[in-house]
């Protein structure tokens, strides 16, 4: 089934991987593809990624997202979820979570 979030900002949430915030590029099942992805360690702010596709973290300095990677690719996706373009650009501006 081709999904309707191609080309879109998304949160994914995967079974055992994480959750990620990029472009969905591609959905096969439960593999995806993103593009301009980050991996959305820990957050405050928000009460659960469904608050967070649509508003945003309120708790940007709180937050753990890390570095943004061209393209990954996920195989164990249970839930993607399209992002507001307020909530994506809340997302962006987080600074990165690094050693």
């Amino acid at each position: 089934m081709e999904s309707k979030f191609i080309g879109k900002e998304v949160i994914v949430r995967c079974e055992a991987s994480g959750v990620f915030f990029g472009v969905l590029a591609a959905r096969d099942g439960r593999e995806v593809r993103l593009t301009n992805c980050r991996r959305l360690w820990y957050w405050d702010g928000a009460a659960s990624i469904s608050q967070l596709s649509k508003d945003g973290t309120k708790a940007p300095d709180q937050c753990k997202f890390t570095v943004t990677v061209d393209e990954i690719e996920i195989l164990d996706a249970i839930e993607v979820i399209p992002c507001t373009p307020e909530s994506s650009e809340i997302i962006k501006s987080v600074k990165e979570w690094k050693r």
